[in-house]
């Protein structure tokens, strides 16, 4: 066993750490009060070659592992990006696997280099209003008509969709009472027609800079060229990216709550109460120390499910227990800098409590705790399904 970064890996560590420093605190607490896009961190990031990190080299990417992308999503978001910054690019990093993985070479040729160099911004089509996590009963259609496919339907939680270029959408290609398994259901990844599209934002608790819409889409033309696969079996596609996203919002959100440590113990050495710094106490220093054991055991383990991600093995338990881990730590650590800021920490100029309003994201997304502890029990126990 060897828990030691590579040197190239600690190179990427400090590489992105140099481009996030320009983005400090007080710009991440200006674009949670006016809600702009962080468009000069997304270019910057682009720039200096990021958005690939393991996209394949052939189009303009780095060819690293998921090992490496958590690694960078983690630094960003312990920067003091927190989830804002990670989601700005996050699709940019995971989100085209399935192309990567299953789509033609001249598919390929055509959709990763410009989302690789930043000139797509692509959004994530998946989650509706009235199926939730049931993504086999999605009711969004895709009628084939000629060489296009014809799309009605809604979905929600859509992130960067008023930033969005191109789409990738998962669609109902077979009715739901004519399907075995998994099949029914086609992966597309096309233009974002806002004349057949229309976005609707959601005013939400926190991450303001980034969006997140419902969808009404009516009457959107795909090309047959722009399916991914064959059809009927999108949903095999996407489960094959479920697993690196798990552990990049684990790392996310890690990440998150080493933001929110680091705060809170600086905090704790510097105001003095009855003549001593509050983190001489007991009751200041053990939460404190107790949230960096959370965070360490939680980053240990999403190390690893990356870690056999790359090395093609199983890793489906350790990518969901990464997820549920790292998402519990990190929500932990934010809460405990906001009790050593005291009533400070509700206040915005100390900026622990966007990192607390930020770190409800990786517990309710992508996958709820409960079906992450649903699926240890099923797959991992052997105990009987639940739902």
């Amino acid at each position: 066993m060897d828990f030691a970064l590579t040197e190239e890996q600690q190179q990427i560590v400090d590489a992105v750490e140099k481009v996030c420093a320009p983005f400090d605190a007080d710009y991440w607490h200006a674009r949670d009060n006016d809600g702009a896009f962080p468009e000069d961190f997304y270019r910057a990031l682009a720039d200096a070659g990021w958005l690939g990190i393991a996209m394949p080299e052939a189009y303009g990417g780095a060819g690293l592992g998921i090992t490496e992308a958590a690694l960078m999503m983690h630094t960003i978001s312990a920067t003091g990006a927190g989830l804002s910054g990670a989601s700005a690019v996050h699709m940019n990093i995971f989100g085209l696997h399935p192309v990567v993985v299953y789509g033609t070479d001249a598919q390929k040729a055509r959709m990763l280099p410009p989302l690789i160099a930043g000139k797509d911004k692509a959004c994530f089509g998946v989650t509706e209003p009235n199926t939730g996590l049931n993504t086999l009963k999605l009711k969004t259609r895709a009628v084939r008509d000629g060489d296009h496919y014809v799309v009605h339907g809604q979905k929600v939680f859509i992130s960067t969709a008023q930033q969005a270029s191109k789409i990738l959408l998962l669609a109902r290609t077979k009715p739901v009472e004519e399907c075995k398994g998994t099949e029914g259901l086609s992966l597309f990844y096309t233009d974002f027609d806002r004349s057949k599209i229309e976005v609707h934002e959601i005013a939400k608790m926190g991450r303001k800079c980034v969006d997140t819409n419902q969808l009404f889409i009516d009457g959107l033309r795909i090309p047959v060229e722009d399916r991914i696969g064959e059809e009927n079996r999108g949903f095999e596609y996407i489960l094959h990216g479920m697993n690196p996203e798990r552990i990049l919002i684990a790392c996310e959100a890690i990440g998150l709550g080493r933001a929110a440590l680091g705060r809170a113990t600086q905090y704790a050495r510097e105001r003095e109460v009855f003549n001593r710094p509050i983190g001489q106490n007991q009751g200041i220093q053990h939460p404190l120390a107790e949230r960096w054991m959370e965070l360490e055991a939680a980053f240990l383990l999403a190390m690893k499910a990356a870690w056999l991600y790359d090395r093609h093995q199983p890793c489906a338990a350790e990518a969901n227990a990464a997820k549920f881990l790292g998402a519990e730590a990190g929500y932990k650590a934010c809460e405990t800098a906001i009790f050593t800021h005291g009533g400070m920490g509700y206040a915005k100029e100390f900026h622990v409590e966007r990192l607390m309003r930020e770190s409800w994201i990786p517990r309710l997304a992508p996958v709820s705790p409960q079906l992450i502890l649903c699926f240890i029990a099923e797959k991992v126990l052997g105990l009987p399904k639940s739902y």
